[in-house]
């Protein structure tokens, strides 16, 4: 039995987007990062995604800044990007702890 995910915290709207965006973007780099990439298609794919992601990220966080909010609730973004694993999701960005030998 798979164990229940807590519940995602209360985020505005643009906030929502923001984590969505974000997100994105890390599995983008992650597809792209050459030390765990497996060939050249799938990283020239997720490069060419990764502009229009990019994007997105841009345009949430200039809503959220039109809109006056100047701060971000860090632990509440936090506790987002940890429900929905932002953890593995970045790690995959990182160089591999073993290096291929």
């Amino acid at each position: 039995m798979v164990p229940e995910l807590p519940p995602l915290p209360a985020l505005t709207r643009a906030e929502g987007e923001l984590i969505d965006a974000y997100l994105a973007v890390v599995d983008l780099l992650g597809r792209i990062n050459p030390a765990r990439a497996a060939d050249t298609y799938s990283g020239l794919r997720a490069a060419q995604a990764l502009v229009a992601r990019a994007t997105e990220l841009r345009d949430a966080l200039t809503l959220m800044h039109t809109r006056g909010e100047s701060r971000l609730h860090t632990a509440t973004l936090d506790r987002a990007l940890r429900v929905l694993d932002g953890e593995r999701r970045a790690r995959l960005v990182a160089l591999p702890d073993d290096p291929p030998r």
